[in-house]
C-alpha cells in the first residue's frame, strides 16, 4: 500500500513529458524556444550592462525601459493581430530572421568600440518589439501542435524550460561578458536565433483555423481583440489578479538595495535573491503533474496568489538572506503554479482565431506588470524603506486577490471541463481555414 501510494505520489508530481514524445511540432518549438531565450536573456544582462560602462549613469542606464516600452505595445498588439490572419510559423520566422540582424548589429557596435547611447536605445528598442511578437506567435501556435487533453502538461513544461532559461541565460551572460566581452555576448544572442530558425523552418504550416475577412483592417482587428477580451470575464479576471500580483507583489528592484543595505551581500546578494525566484518558479512547474487533473483552476490561481504574496511580504521582513532566499523560491513556485493555470484558462476560453490578439493582450500584461512594480516599490521605499515597501507590497497583493476574486466572480467559477467542451463548439462553428464574412 505504501508503495502504491509512493507511486502515485510521484506520478502526480512528475511532469508529464507526453507532449514532447507525441508532437514533433512541440517538440521543434520547445527547443527552439529554449535556445533563444538562453540568447535573449544573455543580451537583457549585456545590454543595461553596456550602457552603465558607457555612461556611467544610472538614470541613463534606466531610461532604456522606457524606450522598450512603447515598441513593447504596439508590436505585441500588432503582431496579435497579424498572428491571426496569417500563418503563424512564417510570421514567427520572419521576427526570428529579424532579431538575428539587430543582435548582429549589436554585436558589431560592441567590437567596433563604443557605438552612440542614441544607437542602443533603438536597437534596445527594436529587440524589445520584435521580441513581443515573437511571444504571441509562440503562444498562439501550442494549442495547436498538441492534442487538447496534453495542452495543459504542455503549458506547464513550456513554462518551466522557460523559467530554466531565465536563471541559466543571465549567468551564461555574466560570463560571456567576462570573458568574450559584449560582442561575444550579442554575437551569442544572435546565433540563438539562428537556432531558434532552424527549428521552424521544418515546423507544419500554422494558419489560424479561423481567420478574419479580408476587408477588417489590422486596427479594428486589434479593436475586436481587446472587445473578446474584455468580454470573457473568466480572462479579465486572470489578467487583472497577475497585474495586481506583479504590480504590488514583484519587488526586483528593491533586491539590490535590500542586498547592500540590509543583508550586506553586496552583488552576490542580489543574484541570490534575483535567481530564488525563478529557482522555485522552475522546480513548481517541472513538478506539475497533479495539474493535469485539476478542475477548478481559477480557484488554484487566487489561493497561488495569496501564497505568492504573504512569501513576499514574509521575505522582506525575515532577519536574514537566506530566510529570504527560502521566502522567495516559496514566492516563484506560487506564481509557477498561478501561470501555468492562467495559461490553462486563457487558451480553453479562447477560439483559435482570437488566440494571437489575446496572447498579445496577455504579454503586455506579463511584460507591465513588473515594470509598474518597479515605479510602485520604489516610490514606497523612497517614502517609508525597502523592508516597508517589500512587506506593504505583498500584503498588498494577497487584498488585491480578494478583490480581483470579488469583481470577477467567473475566475472563481472556471472549470476546465466545462470550459473546453464550449470551446471545441465555438471552434468548430468555422470550419478550418474558413473565411467568416
Amino acid at each position: 500500500m505504501a508503495r502504491r501510494r509512493l507511486a502515485a505520489l510521484r506520478s502526480n508530481l512528475s511532469m508529464d513529458l507526453s507532449p514532447l514524445r507525441e508532437s514533433r511540432d512541440y517538440r521543434l518549438l520547445v527547443v527552439g524556444s529554449v535556445v533563444t531565450g538562453l540568447g535573449t536573456q544573455a543580451t537583457l544582462v549585456a545590454l543595461p550592462y553596456q550602457l552603465y560602462v558607457q555612461t556611467r549613469s544610472p538614470a541613463l542606464t534606466g531610461l532604456l525601459g522606457a524606450f522598450e516600452l512603447a515598441p513593447l505595445i504596439a508590436m505585441s498588439l500588432w503582431g496579435g493581430a497579424i498572428a491571426d490572419r496569417t500563418d503563424r510559423r512564417r510570421l514567427l520566422l520572419l521576427v526570428q530572421i529579424v532579431l538575428v540582424l539587430l543582435s548582429a548589429g549589436l554585436a558589431a557596435g560592441a567590437y567596433a568600440g563604443e557605438p552612440p547611447i542614441a544607437l542602443l536605445y533603438v536597437l534596445g528598442a527594436l529587440l524589445a518589439g520584435g521580441n513581443a511578437v515573437q511571444n504571441v506567435c509562440r503562444t498562439a501556435i501550442v494549442p495547436n501542435v498538441v492534442p487538447a487533453d496534453r495542452l495543459r502538461p504542455a503549458l506547464a513544461l513550456n513554462f518551466g524550460l522557460m523559467q530554466v532559461t531565465m536563471v541559466v541565460g543571465p549567468a551564461l551572460g555574466g560570463v560571456l561578458i567576462a570573458t568574450g566581452g559584449l560582442g561575444t555576448t550579442y554575437a551569442f544572442d544572435a546565433v540563438t536565433c539562428l537556432g531558434m530558425v532552424a527549428s521552424v523552418l521544418p515546423l507544419s504550416p500554422q494558419p489560424p483555423r479561423a481567420v478574419a475577412a479580408d476587408d477588417v483592417g489590422v486596427w479594428r482587428s486589434i479593436v475586436d481583440g481587446l472587445r473578446f477580451v474584455r468580454s470573457r470575464r473568466a480572462l479579465m479576471g486572470s489578467f487583472a489578479i497577475d497585474l495586481s500580483a506583479m504590480t504590488f507583489g514583484m519587488p526586483r528592484t528593491l533586491f539590490p538595495v535590500l542586498s547592500v543595505s540590509v543583508y550586506h551581500a553586496g552583488a552576490t546578494g542580489t543574484g541570490l535573491l534575483n535567481a530564488s525566484v525563478s529557482v522555485g518558479a522552475t522546480a513548481a512547474a517541472l513538478t506539475a503533474g497533479w495539474l493535469s487533473s485539476a478542475r477548478r483552476l481559477g480557484r488554484i490561481v487566487i489561493v497561488a496568489v495569496v501564497v505568492w504574496g504573504l512569501a513576499i511580504a514574509l521575505a522582506g521582513a525575515v532577519p536574514s538572506l537566506l530566510f529570504a532566499v527560502l521566502c522567495l523560491a516559496v514566492a516563484g513556485a506560487a506564481d509557477s503554479v498561478s501561470a501555468v493555470c492562467r495559461s490553462t484558462i486563457n487558451q480553453t476560453v479562447t477560439p483559435d482565431a482570437m488566440r494571437g490578439r489575446m496572447s498579445s493582450v496577455f504579454s503586455l500584461v506579463v511584460q507591465s506588470g513588473p515594470r509598474l512594480g518597479d515605479v510602485e516599490g520604489g516610490a514606497v521605499a523612497s517614502l517609508t524603506s525597502a523592508r516597508v515597501s517589500v512587506v506593504s507590497g505583498g500584503l498588498a497583493c494577497v487584498v488585491g486577490a480578494g478583490l480581483v476574486a470579488l469583481a470577477f466572480p467567473a475566475l472563481a467559477a472556471y472549470d476546465v471541463d466545462h470550459a473546453e467542451a464550449e470551446l471545441a463548439a465555438e471552434n468548430a462553428v468555422v470550419p478550418a481555414g474558413a473565411r467568416p464574412g
